[in-house]
């Protein structure tokens, strides 16, 4: 087992104890290994999916970060073709929450996501994605009456 050094934000940290001490972990060691072995699951996971799909991509981020801003605009314009609206609210004095609906591959729409969340000056962010099954036949369903 190696020892390594992180920075992390206090009002996180304060989370985290709060969660280690809920669940009867001995000290923040045991929950953060556990925390990133889950996270680490769950991105196994989602980056599974292939082909095409629909996703909702939420993050909060300080509007005052330095160049986050200008950083975000060029993500999206550089992958406008994934991008088909987005929600800007001002949550309080620093932060805001964006959640954009995008459509495409769905390692494309995933690469893109990754790269929204970790830029810095995103506090939080969260992709859910949608398969569509574009490109399979359709069932046809018989229910005793036509659609015109």
């Amino acid at each position: 087992m190696q020892r390594i050094t992180i920075t992390i934000e206090d009002d996180l940290l304060a989370e985290i104890d709060a969660a280690a001490e809920a669940r009867g972990y001995q000290n923040r060691s045991e929950i953060i290994r556990d925390l990133a072995r889950a996270g680490l699951q769950q991105s196994t996971e989602d980056t599974a999916q292939t082909g095409p799909c629909v996703a909702g991509l939420v993050y909060v981020y300080d509007h005052a970060a330095r160049d986050l801003s200008k950083r975000l605009v060029q993500e999206f314009h550089g992958h406008h073709d994934l991008a088909l609206a987005t929600l800007h609210v001002h949550l309080d004095d620093n932060n805001c929450m964006e959640m954009t609906a995008l459509r495409g591959d769905a390692g494309e729409v995933r690469h893109f996501a990754d790269h929204i969340i970790a830029e810095r000056g995103v506090r939080y962010g969260r992709v859910v994605m949608i398969p569509t099954g574009e490109g399979k036949q359709a069932k046809v369903r018989k229910h005793g009456h036509r659609h015109e």
